[in-house]
């Protein structure tokens, strides 16, 4: 499972406080960054996304890509059901199955209960996202 989805998800609820909350891999590096406008940059500090507070994504052209419902739904810019972001952090696609899962100290975790990164900080909607658009 790429990584980008789930991070991508679970970016939407809530404006995070400070400038910018850093996105890491497994290995620690910084992938990615939240600003607290909802502006996702990669590595590279290019814009890749942003997450406005409707909860609609776009991406750096302003296309949109889909939305983040306030249940924690979401949905491709066809308005058809991609998956959900349960309360818990629990990550899940269109059939219900696992995708992977934000825990409360900001560890994300694949399907297999892996580490893959960390979103500490970061609302858990908007790293969720990670899981359906791969951003980075």
């Amino acid at each position: 499972m790429n990584r980008k989805l789930l991070i991508i998800l679970l970016l939407m609820v809530w404006v995070v406080a400070c400038p910018a909350q850093t996105i890491r891999n497994s290995n620690n590096s910084a992938v990615a960054r939240i600003d607290n406008d909802g502006t996702v940059r990669n590595s590279n500090n290019s814009v890749v996304a942003r997450i406005d507070s409707k909860g609609d994504i776009r991406d750096s052209n302003n296309h949109l890509l889909g939305k983040i419902e306030s249940n924690g739904d979401v949905r491709n810019s066809n308005n058809s059901y991609m998956g959900k972001v349960e309360s818990n952090g629990t990550v899940r696609n269109s059939n219900n199955s696992t995708l992977g899962k934000i825990e409360s100290d900001g560890t994300v975790r694949d399907s297999n209960n892996r580490t893959i990164g960390y979103a500490r900080g970061v609302p858990m909607q908007w790293a969720a996202i990670y899981f359906f658009f791969r951003f980075f």
